[in-house]
């Protein structure tokens, strides 16, 4: 058999082992977007409550509305908007999932593996899993920036037409067109900073936590690599995910969802940085934590039915585990 036909007797996931990971990783992430995400509406709403800057700018006035905490505001969407609008951006967010994902995925994988160098014993220093999972999560949210942008405009159309106000978008397709169409380019990647800031902090929480905590606990207590390794490692990684990435969530969120200008310019925020600093001002530093509870509420169950999910896709296709 020449080394051209060998190769392609080979298993899908050993010829091309990355592209492979990649799909892998997108379809557990679709799984777990789709379950948890009312939770990430819940917390968009609490991000955009009480905002001081719009205060400040009278773009809301005539119109402020009572703080609701993360069940009131959850109840709000259900009774006001109907049970269908938990699910608003949905779309967008899967679309997201999917090139965010699946590119931290492999990108952490490669830098452990190949980069970095993992040692036979399976051993990977925490620094090293610390910048690994900064790296990854940082160039996946980079690429999957747009699809960020599209599902926070998204989230935020339900209270807009309960606020009087026209709808911006008719659907996925459409809002990328009129983000394109307003802001070029450059309007597809707004708020982009702060996102990856925030992608780098989630992820040296998710990724680096898992990584660590399941091979600690295969190299130093009786657990195996099942199911029970998985879970424990997915609650500490989700929990260290909501602590880290929170503020900068909140700040991601507040400019994504900024009006702006014929030049795409913020009215609201001229930077990140400017955005954390009014945030804490007028409003606090707790503030930064507006919607933490369904954060990590989202968070846990996110990556047990991921991290679940994930493995054992791989080992049904074949893959070794993560």
């Amino acid at each position: 058999m020449s080394p051209a036909e060998e190769e392609r007797s080979l298993p899908l996931p050993e010829r091309w082992p990355r592209a492979s990971k990649f799909a892998l990783s997108a379809c557990a992430a679709a799984v777990a977007e789709l379950v948890t995400f009312p939770l990430d509406l819940t917390k968009t709403r609490l991000q955009i409550q009480g905002e001081a800057a719009v205060r400040r700018n009278g773009a809301a006035a005539g119109q402020a509305a009572p703080y609701r905490g993360m069940l009131r505001t959850a109840a709000g969407i259900v009774q006001e908007e109907g049970v269908g609008k938990l699910w608003q951006g949905a779309t967008p967010a899967v679309y997201r999932h999917i090139v965010y994902s699946g590119v931290r995925m492999v990108t952490y994988e490669h830098l452990r593996d190949s980069v970095l160098g993992r040692a036979e014993n399976e051993r990977f220093p925490l620094w090293k899993a610390v910048v690994g999972g900064m790296s990854a999560g940082a160039i996946g949210q980079f690429f999957a920036s747009p699809t960020d942008l599209v599902k926070v405009q998204m989230q935020m159309e339900g209270k807009r037409k309960l606020e009087g106000k026209p709808l911006r978008f008719r659907g996925v397709h459409h809002a990328f067109l009129k983000i394109l169409s307003e802001g070029g380019i450059r309007g597809l990647w707004a708020g982009w900073v702060p996102n990856v800031q925030r992608a780098a902090l989630v992820n040296m929480g998710d990724l680096t936590t898992y990584d660590s905590v399941k091979h600690f606990l295969l190299l130093n207590t009786p657990l195996v690599d099942n199911s029970v390794t998985h879970s424990v490692s997915s609650a500490c990684s989700g929990l260290v995910a909501a602590v880290l990435g929170t503020p900068a969530d909140v700040v991601k969120t507040r400019i994504m969802n900024q009006p702006r200008d014929k030049q795409g310019r913020g009215l609201l925020y001229k930077s990140s940085m400017d955005c954390l600093i009014q945030t804490v001002q007028g409003e606090g530093f707790m503030s930064l934590y507006k919607g933490f509870i369904p954060t990590w509420m989202r968070m846990a169950p996110w990556s047990l039915v991921f991290w679940l999910t994930y493995e054992q896709i791989r080992k049904m296709c074949g893959v070794s585990s993560f």
